[in-house]
């Protein structure tokens, strides 16, 4: 696709309208609860909270490529430990809020992967609250001074070389088409041993089909459910690239200035997975992306209402965080979500061509005759020297000679006749 059609579709994957402050309930002197922490269903419905009893996510760190991280939360203090601005219109270090409408999607994705909470059972709490953050702002339209082609090829490239273990794209371009340049930075992730999460985008907002980058071979694609289970008509899409599914309804996210909002999107779900993928690198540091993502995907449980094509919904299934954690899983040597390289040498192949390396060996030869002494072509319907010297001559004289011996057996035939007609002496 053009890089122009692109930056007019790219948008983020939340379905912005949704977000709303959080109502402010007091907690019950009973339960002593803290009222955020008990609207984070997901802690506890998808086994986060017991996998921390294993890990926290600590050491691995997450870029969040997205509007950018907010300095205001305390929610956050520490979190982030780098960043930078690939939009030309953030700060150096990514953490100026980029765009009018949405500036604070960036901020509501990372305190839903590695929120700090407010104190040890209060406040907004990520899913990995010990792991690290990237923040690197992007635009979207005219909220940047370059295109989101470029920008997201640089932010991937800029993430991977700062050690990122995790990176989230809470973002769709609605198209199921990338630019030829993003095989290259992608290339580049999965060469370094990264796991790419990808928002799958949200019918709510428009988006009735898949999209790139959640279209990319390899990435970790993630559709969106309501609390109850089940695919969510608004905040989610479908589509034969989903790898699995998580919450995606009524999310609590903290804005740029430290407020909090309830939200809707699958941008929510993917970084409860990229959180995930966090606790998982924490808990098995000797395993791979390809297999961070298949212990993933393998732990799953099935969505609690079955429909016809289940996998077009929740891909593998509904997560597990504990499960992923801790349960015993084959290893593989292969990403399950697929091979970006495959991809490009089948779909791309004058692009990926092998070329000859400069190390390659000259191979000899046998010199080849000059032109004036090179075979002349010679038309199919003329002989040639062997045909004239084993065919054509030996039957010609063959013929010849035929022919001498017929014309002299007709002569004295005709001698004879003449001789029988002569009146006799």
């Amino acid at each position: 696709m053009s890089v122009r059609a692109l930056a007019a579709a790219a948008v983020v994957a939340a379905t912005l309208t949704a977000a709303s402050p959080m109502p402010d309930v007091a907690p019950s002197p009973a339960a002593q609860t803290d009222p955020v922490r008990a609207a984070e269903y997901w802690l506890t419905d998808y086994g986060v909270q017991k996998a921390w009893e294993t890990t926290r996510g600590a050491g691995v760190r997450i870029a969040v490529i997205d509007t950018g991280i907010g300095r205001g939360p305390v929610e956050l203090d520490g979190a982030v430990v780098g960043g930078t601005d690939v939009s030309g219109a953030g700060s150096p270090d990514g953490r100026t809020p980029v765009g009018a409408v949405d500036a604070d999607h960036g901020s509501w994705v990372a305190s839903l992967a590695a929120g700090r909470g407010t104190g040890p059972d209060t406040g907004m709490i990520g899913v990995a609250p010990e792991a690290e953050l990237l923040s690197v702002s992007v635009g979207f339209g005219s909220a940047a001074t370059r295109s989101f082609a470029d920008q997201m090829s640089e932010a991937i490239r800029w993430s991977v070389d700062h050690g990122a273990d995790i990176i989230n794209l809470s973002l769709t371009t609605n198209v199921p088409d990338w630019p030829e340049s993003w095989d290259d930075a992608f290339l580049y992730a999965f060469e370094n041993d990264v796991v790419v999460v990808v928002a799958a985008g949200n019918r709510g907002s428009g988006t009735t089909r898949v999209g790139a980058p959640a279209t990319i071979p390899g990435v970790l694609t993630v559709a969106g459910v309501d609390p109850q289970g089940n695919a969510s008509v608004e905040a989610s899409t479908q589509g034969i690239t989903l790898g699995v599914a998580a919450p995606s309804e009524k999310l609590i996210g903290v804005s740029a200035d430290g407020r909090l909002v309830q939200w809707n999107g699958t941008s929510g779900a993917a970084p409860i997975v990229a959180g995930i993928a966090a606790l998982v690198r924490a808990a098995h540091p000797d395993l791979d992306a390809n297999n961070v993502i298949n212990r993933i995907i393998r732990t799953t449980r099935p969505a609690p209402t079955a429909s016809a094509n289940p996998e077009l919904l929740y891909g593998h299934g509904l997560v597990d965080a504990a499960a992923a954690v801790s349960a015993n899983v084959p290893t593989v040597s292969a990403n399950p979500m697929g091979s970006l390289e495959d991809w490009i040498r089948l779909y791309r192949r004058a692009d990926s061509e092998p070329r000859p390396s400069a190390s390659a060996q000259p191979v000899e030869i046998e010199p080849l005759p000059r032109a004036d002494e090179a075979p002349q072509p010679r038309s199919p319907l003329l002989p040639s020297q062997e045909t004239l010297l084993y065919g054509t001559l030996p039957l010609s004289l063959v013929t010849a000679t035929a022919i001498l011996v017929a014309l002299g057996v007709t002569a004295a035939v005709r001698r004879i006749r003449l001789a029988s007609r002569a009146p006799s002496r």
